[in-house]
């Protein structure tokens, strides 16, 4: 080894999703949003004056801060904005998670939380979901030194009900508890309507699911004033720029959009519901997803198998060969054109399968 090799830092890094170039795909692998930003997005980047961006960007970001606040019924000072919620979830563990004692997340769970505690050199213990899947409240009242969790769960898109997300917070009120709300906008209730009442949470959210805005990395945190002064001391000694001038504004203009937003969740989770029902009859099972995408398992194929045969006819889902979950593909709620093409392909496929079983 060479001398300077002994100090590098050699975490097992996050694996994202697939970023296929063909054209002509049906890509349902990354959970992104199948419908165009609001309208407003595009008025905005058509108005945009490219000699702005000579200038650096607003360090606090208040174009888009403000604009979240107004919109979340929050102050300007109870929120934080980063590049896209992986940037605010990365802050969030550097800056609240420095004790001795381990920091507390689900077994099965967003594959980037031990990554960053591993980069970062926290502690952790993963707890159990149970044989369906679910978190158990009950193994967060243990001594820790934060806490985090999606809620709706990814990848088994289970939700947990706000009633029980708020006693893991009121049981654990030394630490920070953190939950990741990627996908809430499809399903259930915010735990951001407990802040006012716990000093200690952060509600941690995305552009890029339900806001169709994952390419332009857009993520933010709600919490406490104190929370967010001292995320913005950690992003300051940091990286003072994280937010470019072309995120501030088209964010903007997604947020003021109220109603494209809330027709947009809509349509996914009806296809949602649907998708469920024509699965089912293909000969899935699955946990009841409350979020933009169903984490399904075969009766008779297997994942893998069936992984390949899908992307061989450029249908992209997810695999992962990991303890507990290699059975199941998570799949995005595409369009409905799209997931009545994924369908016909499940169909035909199974089919034909069976029928090879038969002859053997």
């Amino acid at each position: 080894m060479r001398g300077w090799e002994k100090n590098v830092r050699r975490p097992a890094p996050y694996v994202p999703g697939e970023q296929p170039k063909e054209k002509n795909i049906i890509k349902l692998n990354t959970n992104e949003n199948p419908y165009p930003p609001a309208p407003g997005v595009r008025e905005a980047l058509r108005t945009m004056d490219p000699a702005d961006f000579r200038k650096y960007p607003d360090p606090a970001a208040g174009l888009l801060v403000e604009a979240i606040a107004a919109d979340r019924g929050f102050s300007p000072e109870e929120v934080f904005v980063g590049v896209g919620s992986d940037d605010v979830l990365a802050m969030a563990f550097l800056t609240f998670f420095n004790s001795s004692k381990p920091i507390l997340f689900p077994d099965i769970t967003y594959s980037f939380y031990d990554v960053w505690a591993e980069l970062f050199h926290i502690p952790y213990e993963c707890q159990p979901l149970d044989p369906d899947f679910r978190i158990r409240k009950e193994d967060y009242r243990k001594e820790n030194g934060g806490i985090v969790f999606p809620n709706p769960n990814a990848p088994t898109g289970l939700l947990l009900p706000l009633e029980e997300v708020e006693e893991i917070i009121r049981e654990n009120q030394d630490c920070v508890v953190i939950v990741d709300e990627a996908y809430i906008d499809f399903g259930g209730r915010s735990a951001a309507e407990l802040i006012p009442r716990y000093e200690n949470l952060l509600v941690v959210q995305t552009f890029s699911k339900s806001r169709s805005m994952a390419g332009m990395r857009i993520g933010y945190a709600l919490g406490n004033r104190e929370l967010i002064r001292c995320l913005n001391d950690v992003k300051y000694s940091f990286n003072s720029y994280t937010m470019n001038e072309a995120a501030l504004r088209l964010g903007k203009a997604a947020v003021e959009d109220r109603a494209y937003f809330r027709d947009t969740c809509e349509k996914i989770i009806s296809t949602r519901e649907k998708a469920k029902r024509r699965l089912t009859e293909l000969g899935f099972d699955f946990p009841d997803s409350m979020a933009n995408f169903l984490f399904a398992r075969h009766r008779t194929c297997p994942a893998e198998t069936l992984f390949q045969a899908l992307r061989e006819a450029g249908i992209y889902v997810r695999y992962f060969k990991k303890p507990r979950i290699s059975d199941y593909l998570r799949i995005t709620v595409g369009t409905e054109e799209e997931m009545e093409r994924l369908f016909a392909f499940l169909e035909s496929y199974l089919s034909a399968d069976s029928e090879r079983e038969e002859k053997r």
